[in-house]
């Protein structure tokens, strides 16, 4: 792998090979001249807080790179530890070094843009991967991210019940500067206004789990622990600070907490009853998404065959799109979901500490 250093399924339609897997982009040297396969792929993910993304979003990548391009493909990756000014210089650099395309998960998604309109003006296709970059984009991947948030919304009304009106939620959204986040807040907001009172809402800065605690402590302060019955958390890092909080004001029982990523602390959490429940995202059909979109754009051969969507940015208009939807995960659907989707192991969610729990609820 070349690194610069610094930082309901949805069917697609994947040309016929024969195929070898092979690691890919882990040798030096010029690509194949004259083969098609032989394509250069910039990778750009955001922050590496957040586990999914070398956890799943490189590997799957990578791997359907592989696949696509007979093992000839190369990624070259970069991850910009939450600096978006750092992104803009990776980007520079995979820029002059010719990739053929650029798959971008932004930092920000204004910030970005500069670099995608040099990539454009350098012949370079960009294909925006989970945020939706501005600038002058050839095609975007990601999940429906008002629908997760009607997921999550959906599901902290049916955890509360007849206490839905009965005290004050609070709603922990996600940073502003990622467009998805917003997205989160209006498919969650669809669901719960009218049916929830809401005595308190943050934007959380960079999305971090401190932030989100910080913020949590601060509602408590405001309304009282007692008068908290549920909380909206855009994901499970900052669901993980919020219970954290919680805790340490004595708050008992928690208030049903909803989450994002399906990340193995979530699991694990929502196994233990502290987090009420994530939303599972399918991260290899978002991943092969991407990686077929790019491999695709490289060779300069249409992609509308496998487009299921088309959405608009402040800058961009009627973008070819891949939306997939997400589940929800609670304590009653773990095992049909992460775990028969091979994302854990019961070996893995169930450690000691929870070995008696996962035994309770058939996880075993």
């Amino acid at each position: 792998m070349n690194v610069y250093l610094g930082r309901a399924p949805v069917a697609l339609a994947v040309a016929a090979f024969a195929v070898t897997l092979t690691a890919c982009g882990t040798t030096d040297g010029a690509a194949d001249a004259g083969s098609s396969d032989a394509v250069r792929i910039g990778l750009l993910l955001p922050e590496n807080e957040t586990a999914r993304y070398e956890k799943f979003d490189k590997p799957l990548m990578e791997k359907k790179v592989a696949l696509l391009t007979l093992g000839k493909g190369r990624v070259f990756y970069a991850n910009a530890a939450g600096d978006a000014a750092r992104q803009s210089a990776q980007a520079d650099e995979m820029i002059k070094d010719k990739v053929d395309v650029l798959v971008i998960d932004a930092v920000d998604s204004k910030a970005i843009a500069g670099a995608v309109v040099k990539a454009k003006e350098a012949g370079i296709a960009v294909v925006a991967y989970d945020r939706l970059a501005e600038g002058p984009i050839d095609a975007y991947t990601s999940f429906d991210n008002e629908d997760v948030g009607r997921v999550q919304g959906k599901a902290l009304l049916a955890a509360l019940g007849d206490r839905a009106r009965t005290g004050r939620i609070v709603m922990m959204n996600g940073a502003v500067t990622d467009p998805n986040a917003a997205s989160f807040k209006a498919g969650a907001r669809s669901v719960l206004d009218g049916k929830v009172n809401v005595g308190k809402e943050y934007d959380t800065v960079e999305w971090k789990p401190e932030n989100a605690g910080t913020n949590m402590a601060a509602a408590l302060s405001a309304l009282g622990k007692d008068r908290i019955v549920g909380v909206y958390s855009a994901n499970d890092g900052m669901a993980g600070g919020i219970i954290t909080a919680l805790k340490a004001a004595g708050v008992s029982p928690l208030p049903p907490v909803t989450g994002q990523d399906a990340e193995l602390a979530g699991v694990r959490r929502i196994v233990a009853g502290e987090q009420y429940m994530t939303v599972y995202k399918p991260y290899a059909r978002e991943a092969e998404a991407a990686a077929e979109l790019a491999v695709l754009l490289a060779r300069g051969e249409k992609i509308d065959g496998i487009i299921n969507q088309v959405v608009s940015s402040p800058t961009a208009k009627r973008i070819p799109a891949v939306l997939i939807p997400g589940t929800s995960v609670t304590r009653d659907n773990i095992r049909a979901t992460v775990v028969l989707d091979g994302v854990y192991t019961i070996d893995e969610i169930c450690t000691d500490a929870l070995k008696a729990t996962c035994e309770e609820i058939g996880l075993r």
